[in-house]
């Protein structure tokens, strides 16, 4: 390897780097097999290289001059030859045994050493016929990359055969199971860089080996790619001894096995050895399991892939080294086209791999090279599983209103909200019990959702104990997938949905920031695909948000937070929607059309307690088919303009909204009041600003242009402003929300100390309607006598006054409270 100008050139005959150290022994291939698998592997680096560097003379048939180089020099080379050398050998797996297979690259900005085998292999060109397979066509192909108008640095949706955005490290593992999760006939190879090992949601997926049912689900070999270093540091991994990693993933359940090495003759046979032994390994669990019909968790192979960063590369520059350091991560010399010893570095780094060896005189890859990779869809940029609304298939959905909850009167009946949703739930796994999974952190059973164990218990693969029988709700063909990783639970269902499935995720509303990050990757994936024709539909991620912030007087202050939401409204609008649907029948509403939906991230707002039902389930369709609405029967103003508008959003503040409602109804008999509950909280934003945002016209209509609003939300009272800044009558609207008030409280004192209460709404109408301010003096002095009232009872009882837990919409009898709410966790 080189060092400098000066120094000899690069050489990449199979003779010039050292020996491969292996777990497994053999050679495999044949001398002939090795020379085109290597001469393969040359292509694919010189690409790497040209991504990043070439904007002209794609083939060096001319000497190379500045003018040919890119003037702002963008991407990673680093991990690309360790991933191309990995993408080379798994094209001899795949063709020699007809192979089901996708890759998963994790390592973030990896996609030189993807996309150049997609292009050579001529997956690339056949979606984008522009970047044809000859010179003209890799020019652009080159041109494209990090570049204006082209493509990232990382796997994105636009590079064919991926379901992973590299954006952000740690999910590769994960997705990489969920898309094995009932593809029974697919092995994922994942390759998990040795940065990205170093993050939580990477640690805990590990454990997925855990979950993976040999007889009904693929499998994933993951390969741990140990170049060494990050950004300009090394990696913890890399660092510690071979016995110390050996140990850490047989611990962690698997079977690993090491190929180390930089020399490609050994490290070529050494691979290849492996890979055939991994194969080996995982028919063999499998045919097990099949012809026994018994599933148990299985040992599964992983290998740990060693190669110096930035392999193949220059060793050195201007006397610092390169290839092996942490200096190769990213563009190894960005001034080349100002610094003459470098744009030589760079031409003789280029020449080294003969180009003129490996591509004909079209610019086309040679036949004999090009017949290394598969044939049609068994090649790795062409797997159908890796555009996964090419084989998804629709759910079989009963009908959801055979489910409803008896409303009439309005306000009269206390069900807990998510309990029939997980009727419905258990029916729609029933009728799709190859496709559809239910994920939550260990809270199925808190959350209400228990009816799914009647029809499938949670996947257990692990050791059982006598008392497990008892309640325990496990079983090796469960299809309930519980573990305490909401990283890794959101990795699975993204994996499981990008290969054509479907599912539901429900977790606890203030632990789901703990997968902020995961969604804006999801969502930022949806937004681009939007715009990709050859991305088919997946099936939308839809996440149940429970356990709500004003049913959190239990856990205290660190279970209030509903702002989960206000991250949601930072995406796309074309790819997210929030409901914060009031009872039981708008809830199975909406969960029924999210099911139905593609493309989106559907976020669902619904506590698991007692709540009050409003609507029957006529009603409720319709109201959710509006998304937002007047609430006729709660409001006074029909045929008139009213004095004020009430508003409300989420099942607590419509709750204490229509009890302010009917105090103020009792002692303003002539207040012209309209009731609104919203259920879509992107009716409130324009349409110019969200696919599903109220004209102006009707949010005039609805909300008036002139009248006070007072506004009850579920969430932090920002957000609503956020959504209506441009509306007519902003200035005239007053949210109430979650203000980060409270801890160990009874619900209504939680209520008081945000202002969300049915006394704060009531003197926040008086305070707002022009005719109360002096009219109202008496009933405000009542409301805040009867708030004190309410807090010194909480404080001596520790319970809500028996009329708050007791309160019921007039017109109907009072229900007595149940004696016991539960407040588990």
């Amino acid at each position: 390897m080189v060092a400098t100008p000066s120094k000899p050139a690069l050489d990449h005959s199979i003779s010039a780097f050292g020996t491969a150290r292996s777990t497994v022994e053999g050679a495999p291939l044949t001398p002939e097999e090795l020379r085109k698998m290597h001469a393969y592997w040359r292509a694919c680096n010189y690409l790497a290289v040209g991504m990043i560097y070439l904007r002209e003379n794609p083939l060096l048939k001319e000497p190379l001059k500045p003018e040919h180089i890119k003037r702002r020099l963008l991407g990673h080379w680093g991990s690309s030859p360790g991933i191309s050398f990995l993408y080379t050998h798994l094209n001899r797996v795949i063709k020699q045994q007809d192979l089901n297979m996708i890759y998963v690259v994790g390592p973030g900005h990896g996609a030189p050493g993807f996309l150049g085998p997609c292009y050579l292999e001529g997956s690339y060109s056949e979606i984008y016929p522009g970047k044809s397979e000859d010179a003209e066509g890799l020019k652009r192909f080159f041109k494209e990359f990090s570049f204006p108008g082209g493509v990232g640095s990382h796997c994105t949706p636009e590079t064919p055969g991926s379901i992973h955005e590299g954006g952000e490290l740690g999910y590769s593992l994960a997705h990489a199971y969920g898309a094995a999760y009932d593809n029974p006939d697919l092995i994922v190879v994942a390759l998990s860089g040795d940065g990205e090992a170093e993050t939580g949601p990477q640690a805990t997926a590990w454990h997925s080996n855990k979950f993976i049912n040999p007889i009904r689900d693929g499998a994933v070999l993951p390969v741990l790619h140990l170049n060494g270093y990050k950004i300009n540091n090394p990696t913890l991994l890399s660092r510690i001894s071979h016995e110390e990693l050996e140990a850490l993933f047989k611990g962690y359940g698997y079977n690993p096995y090491f190929v180390e090495g930089s020399d490609p003759e050994t490290m070529h046979q050494a691979l290849a050895a492996t890979l055939d032994r991994c194969i080996a390994e995982i028919k063999q669990i499998q045919a097990e399991a099949r012809s026994t019909g018994i599933a148990k968790r299985a040992r599964f192979p992983m290998i740990v892939l060693r190669t110096p960063k930035g392999w193949t590369g220059p060793s050195e520059v201007d006397g610092h080294k390169v290839e092996g350091f942490w200096r190769a991560h990213q563009v190894p010399m960005s001034d080349v086209t100002k610094n003459d010893g470098h744009f030589e570095v760079l031409e003789e780094w280029l020449r080294s791999y003969k180009p003129e060896e490996l591509f004909d005189e079209s610019g086309a890859l040679l036949a004999e090279l090009k017949d290394i990779a598969p044939k049609g869809v068994r090649r790795i940029g062409s797997n159908p599983h890796a555009n996964g609304g090419s084989v998804r298939k629709e759910l079989k959905l009963p009908d959801f209103r055979q489910y409803a909850a008896a409303t009439s009167p309005p306000g009269h009946l206390q069900v807990e909200n998510t309990r029939p949703l997980g009727v419905f739930l258990r029916d729609v796994m029933r009728l799709n019990m190859t496709n559809f999974r239910v994920f939550g952190p260990d809270e199925n059973t808190s959350n209400k959702l228990s009816a799914i164990y009647e029809v499938s218990k949670k996947l257990w693969l692990a050791e059982y104990l006598p008392e497990d029988a008892d309640g325990g709700e496990l079983a090796a063909d469960g299809r309930v997938m519980e573990m305490l990783s909401e990283h890794t639970l959101e990795g699975w269902l993204e994996g499981y949905l990008l290969t054509g499935r479907h599912g539901f995720f429900s977790t606890y509303e203030s632990f789901v920031h703990v997968i902020d990050s995961m969604i804006n990757q999801h969502c930022k994936w949806l937004d681009i695909c939007n715009h990709i024709p050859w991305r088919a539909s997946i099936s939308s991620l839809n996440l149940l948000i429970t356990s709500t912030v004003w049913r959190q007087d239990h856990n205290g202050f660190t279970h209030q937070d509903p702002g989960f939401l206000d991250v949601v409204l930072t995406k796309s609008p074309s790819v997210t929607r929030i409901y914060l649907p009031p009872d039981v029948n708008t809830l199975l509403s909406v969960a029924d059309h999210c099911l139905r939906s593609v493309d989106y991230v559907n976020v669902i707002v619904s506590d698991k307690q007692l709540h009050l039902q409003y609507l029957d389930m006529d009603a409720a369709i319709q109201h959710c088919t509006k998304g937002l609405g007047i609430w006729e029967w709660a409001s006074t103003d029909a045929g008139v303009e009213p004095d004020v508008v009430l508003a409300c959003a989420g099942d607590i503040p419509t709750l204490e909204a229509l009890a302010a409602s009917v105090m103020l109804k009792e002692h303003f008999p002539n207040l012209k009041l309209r009731f609104i509950n919203v259920v879509d909280l992107f009716k409130l934003q324009s349409e110019t600003e969200h696919p599903h945002g109220l004209s102006d016209r009707d949010f005039d209509s609805l909300f008036t242009t002139d009248k006070p609003i007072i506004f009850n939300f579920h969430g932090y009272p920002w957000l609503v402003h956020r959504l209506t800044y441009r509306r007519t009558n902003h200035n005239n609207l007053h949210v109430r929300g979650y203000k980060e008030k409270g801890s160990i409280n009874t619900p209504l004192e939680l209520a008081i100390q945000n202002q969300i209460d049915r006394y704060s709404i009531a003197m926040d109408v008086i305070d707002r309607v022009p005719s109360l301010h002096v009219a109202g003096a008496h009933a405000k002095e009542a409301f805040k006598n009867q708030q004190i009232e309410c807090i010194r009872y909480a404080y001596e009882y520790g319970v809500d006054m028996p009329e708050i837990l007791n309160w019921r919409y007039p017109g109907t009898p009072a229900a007595t409270a149940p004696a016991h709410e539960d407040a588990s966790d």
